[in-house]
């Protein structure tokens, strides 16, 4: 029987909220100053640095990107007091930059962990990502459907309208043809600047009256997206897209072979894992950092797959 420590997510889960809560409250000042690299440096800092307090053995899968490019929580830096089990770690210190810069709503501090070797290591590259709350049979989308089709299937499946549905969907030029084609159904879009795990984890939250995610955004965050479904329920899919050999080659790297594979949720987290994000600027799931004479205000969603529990948690912090 082995000593290692084993992973017990009920002891370490409030440690990591302690860490999202750091990455928030440390880019607050920053919200509206449009300085989009000092936010996200400010919130990379208080992070690395909550996170050196836990007792862990960490390595960092998904992170700021690779070493030469992000000099703190890059690709395989490891984090932690060097004791205690050892952890997959999958990070967005500040989820929205431009969100934060701007004041602009749903920027959050998000932040994942899982036993070793749990997480997909994603490379920094593009993901097709589709994904849809709980309560549905598997397969009643799926990343061989159309847009339309997806939206049909899971009307179908409501038991309602095309026009009862509403996507969201990352606001970008290489999305205007999806966009034009869900049009036709009826459906209703809600277009995003940024922030797409936050227009993910909305599928699975019925107060944001979100049904369903698709788009193409970045590999890292789609791991992170994957890790709050583990905990919400619902499903997940996403495919890797390659714009040129450099970025197959860091999927090499990364131990990736098959380019053409399809990631279920469970694929990109294969084990029990916590989450945690804090609310930076306001937003559907969180209401973002409160600023009151000499106290700051954060409120943290914590989750933990094993039992499926969300605690809400409001921080007030003294300035």
């Amino acid at each position: 029987m082995s000593d290692a420590p084993k992973f017990h997510d009920r002891m370490l889960s409030l440690g990591l909220a302690r860490v999202s809560e750091a990455a928030a409250l440390a880019s607050a000042r920053l919200i509206g100053r449009g300085d989009e690299k000092a936010a996200d440096q400010a919130a990379v800092d208080a992070m690395r640095t909550q996170l050196n307090q836990l007792d862990i053995q960490g390595v960092v899968v998904i992170g700021e990107g690779e070493r030469d490019e992000a000099p703190m929580l890059y690709i395989g830096e490891e984090v932690g007091s060097g004791t205690g089990p050892e952890v997959d770690i999958a990070l967005d210190p500040l989820e929205g930059t431009t969100l934060t810069a701007k004041d602009m709503p749903n920027a959050l501090a998000v932040i994942a962990m899982g036993p070793r070797g749990s997480m997909l290591h994603a490379p920094d590259t593009y993901m097709d990502k589709l994904a849809i709350g709980p309560g549905f049979r598997t397969g009643v989308v799926t990343m061989d459907m159309s847009p339309g089709e997806r939206v049909s299937a899971l009307a179908a499946a409501k038991g309602c309208s095309t026009e009862d549905i509403t996507v969201c969907v990352l606001e970008r030029p290489r999305h205007e043809t999806m966009i034009a084609e869900l049009r036709t159904t009826g459906a209703a879009i809600r277009l995003i600047t940024d922030g797409d795990v936050a227009g993910v984890i909305h599928c699975a939250e019925p107060t944001t009256g979100i049904d369903m995610y698709m788009g193409t955004g970045g590999a890292p965050e789609g791991v992170l997206a994957a890790a709050a479904l583990k905990c919400m329920g619902g499903q997940m899919f996403g495919k890797l897209v390659f714009r040129n050999d450099d970025e197959k080659g860091r999927a090499k790297k990364a131990g990736i072979t098959n380019f053409d594979r399809v990631y279920t949720r469970d694929d990109m987290v294969t084990g029990d894992v916590i989450f945690a994000a804090t609310g930076v600027t306001d937003g559907s799931i969180l209401p973002g950092i409160k600023r009151e004479p000499g106290m700051l205000t954060a409120e943290t969603i914590l989750m933990r797959s094993k039992t499926g529990s969300m605690r809400r948690m409001t921080y007030r912090n003294p300035t």
